[in-house]
């Protein structure tokens, strides 16, 4: 089953999570290949019964008659945890492409959080570079996130440098 979550900013405000708002930072390495092309880019949240909710698709929206839609299914796991079944574009998800750099997500917690039970979850980061590889990141949470258990960090191998959950200040 798969929410749309039609919003890019979110903000906590029920008591039971962090005050302050939770950003997702997103760092795409500086490649040194013959042919760079930046990546698609998708995040989401899962949950222990692979239920997602969409957060962020950032794919090439500029090309005409739609076909940066195209390689969408490159974002494999993303493509079958519910993205075939999106309707491009979603308005307040889907976005460009990004180069390299840290790219920040602030995420509306009371919002997106509001219909999720107390538990574990997955915040989900893939990329897929033509002419390139791969890489899908996880950095597991526990909802009600407290903010003693911020930041957390993973790092990339390639495609990915890393991906850190903080909250803003």
């Amino acid at each position: 089953m798969c929410k749309l979550l039609a919003i890019a900013s979110l903000v906590i405000t029920a008591s039971a999570y962090a005050q302050s708002p939770l950003q997702l930072e997103i760092a795409i390495p500086r490649l040194q290949v013959a042919e760079y092309h930046k990546p698609y880019v998708a995040v989401w949240l899962e949950d222990q019964k692979r239920n997602t909710t969409q957060i962020a698709v950032w794919y090439d929206i500029e090309m005409e008659n739609g076909k940066g839609e195209e390689w969408l299914a490159d974002l494999r796991q993303w493509w079958r945890r519910g993205g075939r079944k999106l309707e491009m574009p979603i308005d307040g998800i889907t976005g460009a492409t990004k180069g390299p750099g840290s790219h920040i997500i602030t995420l509306e917690l009371a919002s997106l959080l509001k219909n999720q039970r107390s538990g574990e979850y997955k915040i989900r980061v893939e990329a897929s570079r033509e002419v390139g590889g791969r890489e899908l990141l996880q950095i597991p949470i526990t909802l009600p996130i407290k903010s003693k258990d911020l930041p957390i960090s993973v790092a990339g191998k390639r495609e990915l440098d890393h991906i850190t959950l903080t909250i803003k200040e």
